[in-house]
């Protein structure tokens, strides 16, 4: 069985949210170190849920850069490829000019 934390995550937010209330019922009878107990696993399992949820798009993270990476490179040398076609329509346009002015008149 795999570790998945799409399931643990919510998990773990229940069990910091189940802690957070019982600080609640800890301070009440006056047992300050058992409130903080709960307040301290409280704080616990929100930084694990937390964890959980950055981890979940985290190995996916590195397949999407390197995917953009290759687009950004793909969309240069596209871009290249359409500057030197431009730099040739210019050149022949250019020329085109020159031979109309050059060419004998009637």
């Amino acid at each position: 069985m795999t570790f998945k934390p799409a399931v643990w995550y919510p998990i773990a937010v229940a069990l910091s949210a189940i802690n957070l209330i019982a600080v609640g019922f800890a301070v009440m009878p006056g047992e300050p170190w058992h409130a903080a107990t709960h307040a301290a696993l409280a704080l616990g399992f929100w930084t694990w849920a937390q964890r959980l949820r950055q981890g979940v798009g985290g190995a996916d993270l590195q397949g999407r850069l390197e995917a953009l990476e290759i687009d950004v490179s793909n969309m240069r040398r596209e871009l290249g490829e359409a500057h030197e076609r431009l730099d040739f329509a210019e050149r022949l346009l250019a020329q085109a000019q020159e031979s109309r002015r050059v060419g004998p008149e009637r």
